[in-house]
């Protein structure tokens, strides 16, 4: 009980019981440097979840970049208690190294609990240096040499790295970027020719380049449907998804291993791809009082007309969705897990635990 400082001590013995965060600062972590796509996520929701919080407190985004976000993670794990004024969100950069066994990561989802959930896109551009002015043209790469400023291997990134590997793009990946904002950059100098950004840092930071000229979007990596078949990102409707955008390249259906180890982590990573969690020993009534302010932030009317032109289309949910897209983004079938490792271990010298 000693651990339930804060907001804890407000609370009644009954499960039925009011929390109020009222004169609280909570903070936001986020394990990515500012302007990529979890920090745009979070810097636009904390306003309203500030609002629709018990008390109102005050919410702050802090920004814990490193180890393709393993480093703010590690710290969370360490440091947070189950008060509620602390929340860590996560993504594909953080589950990625989680699900490969990465020995950087000293933390355990199973010790969080999920209180939102957020599926997003992304979308794959380059520069019109490679002579490329449309998507169906992708086929002009097929010979090119590409740079990608990746955060390692076994962040998010890795989804690249498996998409183009599978199309058989001749694609450098430079390792040791802190975020997809440094990734942004990079390419705005010149220094590579192909990158990608999640859904809202696109919207935000990239539409702007491509309106003007400087960038051109190749596939969204698409999204799935009800059945789980892969189909074009709403978000992105005018765009081919990442299957598409592979058979225009190759004149081959999507499919095979080198596909399958794709379309895994990319499901674990996009569907499931933004979660907000505490910690596992977080009092239910806690736990309750954030997936209601985050509900309640969901039905603004001010939420509602800006949410599209920043995170795009995708529903944010709470509850037994959350934790259905927090299982899947959790968990990963160990075959397709080896089949990943081994391929980093032998194209790219990637070696887990050395």
């Amino acid at each position: 009980m000693a651990l339930w400082t804060g907001v804890a001590l407000t609370l009644p013995m009954s499960a039925q019981a009011s929390v109020s965060f009222e004169g609280e600062t909570i903070e936001w972590i986020i394990p990515f440097s500012p302007g990529g796509g979890s920090d745009t996520w979070a810097r636009f929701n904390a306003p309203f979840l500030q609002k629709y919080l018990p008390g109102n407190p005050t919410v702050v985004v802090v920004n814990e970049p490193g180890g393709g976000s393993t480093k703010g993670a590690n710290l969370y794990a360490a440091r947070a208690k189950p008060d509620g004024l602390q929340l860590l969100g996560t993504s594909g950069s953080t589950q990625f190294p989680y699900l490969l066994n990465d020995p950087r990561v000293r933390y355990d989802y199973q010790d969080w609990k999920v209180v939102m959930a957020s599926p997003t896109g992304g979308v794959v551009y380059t520069t019109p240096a490679t002579g490329v002015t449309a998507p169906e043209e992708i086929g002009k790469l097929a010979d090119q040499k590409l740079t990608y400023a990746s955060q390692g291997a076994t962040s998010l990134d890795l989804v690249p790295l498996l998409a183009f590997e599978a199309m058989g793009l001749d694609a450098r990946h430079v390792f040791g970027f802190q975020g997809r904002s440094d990734g942004r950059i990079a390419f705005e100098r010149g220094e590579v020719n192909i990158d990608y950004q999640t859904s809202s840092a696109y919207i935000s930071n990239v539409q702007p380049l491509v309106e003007a000229g400087q960038a051109v979007p190749l596939f969204s990596w698409g999204a799935l449907d009800e059945d789980g078949v892969l189909v074009r990102d709403p978000t992105f409707p005018d765009l081919p998804h990442f299957g598409e955008a592979y058979e225009t390249l190759t004149g081959q259906p999507a499919e095979g291993p080198e596909f399958d180890a794709y379309f895994a982590f990319f499901a674990a990573g996009f569907p499931a791809q933004k979660l907000v969690v505490v910690p596992s020993e977080t009092p239910d009534e806690i736990v309750t009082a954030y997936e209601a302010a985050f509900e309640a932030m969901k039905a603004d009317p001010e939420y509602q007309s800006a949410k599209e032109a920043v995170l795009g289309t995708y529903e944010q949910v709470t509850g037994p969705q959350a934790q259905t897209l927090f299982e899947r983004g959790t968990t990963i079938a160990p075959e397709l897990r080896d089949q990943v490792v081994e391929m980093l271990a032998g194209e790219y010298g990637v070696r887990l635990g050395e």
